[in-house]
């Protein structure tokens, strides 16, 4: 079972599409276009009690600067679908949704919730040039600005530095560094890398759609249907090829990966950023606990490298796969209020957002127009973590930390930012490419017939959505 953390690491991408019914409300409770009396209901999917709190902190000290309240309902992302559903059956929307993946924040499109006009005017007043470019590309349909980029995480390829130097191998950055690493590092009780392989698991889609980006592997090609290109081909072979001959036995999840690479018995792993403070011995149920860590808690994360972009022979640059999560404005809210709450997060309370989980909340905003890297700078001196709070940069130098927040510039997504949000999202729920990949890892074939499968099945899918 997946703990509530694991959860951040994109369930969205299981959510059905099309579900919510278009229908707007008057969610504010008395708001609309400069309603002045509302009280703004916010509902959040950063659901841990913790994390609860410090919104609620964060919503108060709105109010206190404003005067317009604000109350917060927290909902698990994987029920966020069937909480809209009846909130529109009710006519009681909320006016703001905050952590918002973007497979939601396209469903949300599609069901005409989003007051775009209102994220256009928050971002332009804050400063377009204040975020990340990516970020405002991931959240837009055409010239149209669909949300409020808020954070994002990277995955990540971590690597021990030790066993690298030994050997005398190369930063794992490409296909070739990683293959000859694996090849390499797979001796005497170690695997050469860990990943997820388990056919229905999110976190297998996600880490092989790292590894296709970086490979050029798209999922369209001018809207039609991809993933048969050589690229694609290319990609499942080099992933079940790493599995089957230099991992671990057996099918791989976000704790089972964890656990090998923790417990010393991986050379490298395919995981979030969501990592990076349990590495640091942050959090008491995911401690690493290899045999030098016995003596030396910190040995794991002192002698682990990070890689942010990667690329594969087909790629035309270094790619990662990263989420990004946002501010969404629905329809019929306290437009004004709404706004300025949203911009308040975004400015005034935006540090104090980050701090909830600064490990999986890199900034997309970068600072403001009078001081252009405030919140990079701010975020890295975040204390992070469960059990034990410290700042990353306690365990990771600042070109660690500065790789892992210029990651989002290589964010490359399926179909987001490309017109084909709402089909990744639906092929990423029914879990198309893991079933493909864990069928090859287990009982072989040919790479090529693989990836035809796996394009059949989207343009069924495809084609039965309406899309």
């Amino acid at each position: 079972m997946r703990s509530p953390r694991i959860r951040a690491l994109g369930l969205s991408l299981a959510l059905p599409v099309v579900l919510i019914a278009a229908c707007g409300g008057d969610g504010s409770g008395g708001g609309g276009e400069g309603g002045g009396t509302a009280t703004l209901k916010v509902l959040t999917v950063e659901d841990i009690n913790d994390r609860v709190q410090a919104q609620k902190k964060i919503l108060a000290n709105f109010t206190a600067a404003t005067g317009i309240k604000a109350e917060l309902t927290a909902v698990a992302e994987d029920q966020l679908t069937t909480t809209l559903t009846s909130a529109a059956a009710a006519d009681d929307l909320p006016d703001i949704i905050a952590a918002v993946p973007l497979a939601t924040i396209t469903q949300l499109r599609t069901d005409d919730l989003l007051d775009t006009e209102a994220a256009k005017a928050i971002v332009d007043s804050l400063g377009t040039d204040t975020f990340a470019a990516r970020s405002l590309e991931l959240t837009k349909n055409g010239d149209e600005q669909l949300s409020v980029p808020s954070d994002s995480w990277p995955m990540l390829l971590y690597y021990r530095k030790d066993l690298f130097e030994k050997a005398g191998l190369q930063p794992p950055t490409t296909y070739a560094a990683i293959k000859a690493a694996a090849a390499k590092l797979d001796q005497g009780g170690t695997a050469g890398i860990v990943a997820a392989s388990a056919p229905q698991d999110t976190f297998t889609q996600q880490t092989f759609e790292h590894l296709a980006v970086a490979n050029g592997c798209q999922l369209t090609d001018r809207e039609a249907i991809a993933l048969d290109s050589g690229n694609c081909a290319e990609t499942l072979r080099f992933y079940s090829d790493l599995i089957r001959e230099h991992s671990v036995a057996g099918n791989q999840d976000a704790d089972t990966t964890r656990a090998a690479y923790f417990s010393g018995r991986a050379g490298m792993i395919l995981w979030s950023s969501f990592l990076l403070d349990e590495l640091a011995g942050l959090r008491n149920d995911a401690m690493p606990n290899c045999p030098e860590c016995k003596t030396d808690k910190t040995f794991l994360v002192k002698n682990t490298g990070i890689v942010s972009n990667l690329q594969g022979p087909q790629g035309s640059e270094p790619a990662t796969f990263g989420e990004v999560v946002s501010f969404a404005v629905l329809q019929d809210a306290a437009t004004d209020e709404a706004k300025q709450l949203v911009e308040y997060l975004m400015s005034d309370g935006y540090e104090d957002w980050l701090k909830i989980a600064p490990e999986g909340k890199v900034p997309t905003r970068s600072g403001t127009k009078d001081a252009a890297n405030s919140y990079r700078e701010a975020w890295q001196a975040m204390d992070s973590g469960v059990d034990t709070k410290a700042p990353l940069a306690d365990f990771y130098d600042a070109a660690t930390l500065e790789a892992v927040q210029g990651g989002l510039d290589g964010f490359t997504r399926w179909g987001f930012g490309q017109g084909s949000g709402e089909l990744a999202a639906a092929v990423g729920g029914q879990f198309i490419v893991p079933k493909a990949l864990s069928e090859l890892i287990t009982s072989g074939g040919d790479p090529a017939q693989v990836a035809k499968g796996v394009a059949k099945e989207t343009t069924t899918l495809k084609e039965e959505l309406g899309f």
